[in-house]
């Protein structure tokens, strides 16, 4: 049966709009994927790319820029991927930017996350490397967390012990915790620590102010800092230096003379050791007072002589004379 012309247009006007449809609907996943956009390649290095395929989105601070292009196996450690990123980002992601593989959301699909750097650095070119960071697994994760549960299942063991071993009085531990006497003395002994310790405290605080106060002026240490006065010490050290020197020179001397002495040399060992010295000495002072005293009398009788009597009256006169000028 033939169709007739309202069918023949429904079905033009059903296939221009589902063209339109895919037509559309190929713009705007292109767009997504930056497929019509000016773009240009930028390559990370990653040792595991956890799951990344092509097409997955690559975020720069949150934004998407591009996809990913290329994911290339180098070695066993180390895969190249390559991602288009949108032109107009170029400026914005430095050179010391580092790219790391995330997913999207909590069991999204993988996505690429390039970290923007300090700011300092010059801005990448296309067919750049960055820097790149491996996020650690979660096998690795299930690793760590295996291990850590059996240490906790040995510690958790260690510590049933140690607390079987408290409740049935064995151990010093128990002993310390059980013993009321032990226990007294321990806290007898930390209230005399404190106190040794509050007096500790008390004499480093007396220092400290000792120790102030000696840059005061008024103090013996303050008055050696003034120069002047650190002078005047000095020479009065060199001078008892000097004076300590003669001292110990006399003290010599003395003591030689005190050996001469002893050993009967000298004229005050003969002198202190000959009798019949002294007894002459003694008969020689005595003769001279006598002599003195008869040249007393001679003087006296002749200042009566009337030969000399004139000479002494005349001495008299000048010694008056010369008492009166003085006052």
């Amino acid at each position: 049966m033939e169709k007739t012309t309202s069918q023949k247009i429904r079905l033009g006007l059903f296939v221009i709009i589902g063209l339109l449809v895919f037509i559309l609907a190929i713009y705007f996943i292109g767009d997504k994927q930056k497929m019509f956009g000016k773009t240009n390649h930028l390559e990370a290095i990653f040792n595991n790319v956890n799951g990344l395929q092509l097409g997955n989105n690559v975020r720069y601070s949150g934004i998407s820029v591009g996809t990913v292009r290329g994911i290339e196996m180098i070695n066993d450690t180390t895969i190249r991927v390559d991602m288009m990123i949108d032109k107009a980002i170029f400026p914005y992601i430095k050179k010391d930017a580092i790219a790391t593989i995330s997913s999207d959301g909590l069991v999204g699909n993988m996505i690429i996350s390039i970290i923007p750097g300090n700011g300092n650095e010059a801005s990448v070119k296309p067919g750049d490397e960055i820097h790149s960071y491996n996020r650690i697994r979660t096998e690795d994760m299930l690793n760590t967390l295996s291990i850590t549960n059996k240490n906790a299942a040995k510690l958790t063991s260690n510590l049933l012990k140690i607390t079987n071993e408290i409740n049935d009085g064995k151990g010093p531990l128990s002993l310390l915790l059980k013993d009321t006497l032990m226990a007294k003395d321990l806290k007898e002994t930390m209230r005399y620590l404190k106190l040794t310790t509050k007096g500790a405290s008390e004499t480093v605080t007396k220092i400290d102010k000792l120790v102030t106060s000696l840059d005061n002026k008024d103090n013996v240490v303050g008055v050696i800092k003034d120069s002047a006065v650190a002078n005047k010490i000095k020479n009065m050290v060199t001078n008892l230096d000097l004076s300590t020197k003669e001292i110990k020179l006399v003290i010599a001397n003395l003591n030689a003379t005190i050996l001469n002495i002893k050993d009967g040399k000298g004229s005050i060992n003969y002198l202190a050791n000959d009798p019949k010295l002294v007894e002459k000495i003694d008969s020689t002072m005595t003769n001279i007072n006598k002599a003195s005293a008869k040249l007393n009398e001679n003087m006296e009788a002749m200042k009566h002589n009337f030969l000399f009597k004139g000479y002494f009256k005349k001495q008299e006169k000048e010694k008056e004379k010369a008492k009166e000028n003085k006052k």
